[in-house]
């Protein structure tokens, strides 16, 4: 739906993100509403695929990727958009102005690891490219021992 949003009204404003973000719900002249998020502009981060090219890194693409891959297991977006807030902060942490893929994936798993055991099972298959049930059944011994030696 296209809004026009140039003599908006702001109705409500909100910290998302632990801070890191802005949510506006607006609303139109004609009683339309709408929600808006501003967040701080942070400098370029290029991606290094897996193939070797390069590209800058996207949150909304991390996002979207990582909604489809984990399915219907967090109840809002705003819980899988603090995840991505988590993996963006720690990789411009990194003071690098390129990161890998694999690197970014690493992050996303630790953070769906901490969140939700399914998820992070699903977004496993997927980064790691699973073929086999013996895939499922390999990290999911390596995510058991891995919970043991913490205890």
């Amino acid at each position: 739906m296209v809004f026009n949003i140039g003599n908006s009204r702001v109705i409500e404003s909100r910290e998302v993100s632990d801070g890191a973000a802005i949510r506006r719900r607006r609303e139109t002249p004609d009683g339309k509403r709408f929600t808006t998020y501003e967040r701080v502009e942070k400098p370029n981060l290029a991606v290094i695929k897996k193939n070797g090219d390069r590209e800058l890194f996207d949150r909304v693409k991390l996002a979207n990727s990582t909604r489809r891959s984990v399915g219907k297991f967090f109840k809002s977006d705003e819980e899988v958009d603090n995840i991505i807030t988590a993996v963006e902060d720690s990789l411009y942490a990194l003071g690098e102005s390129e990161v890998t893929s694999k690197q970014i994936g690493d992050q996303v798993l630790d953070e769906l690891e901490k969140r939700n055991e399914v998820a992070y099972v699903r977004f496993a298959s997927v980064f790691y490219e699973f073929k086999t049930l013996d895939d499922f059944v390999e990290i999911l011994a390596k995510r058991r021992s891995k919970g043991e030696r913490e205890l």
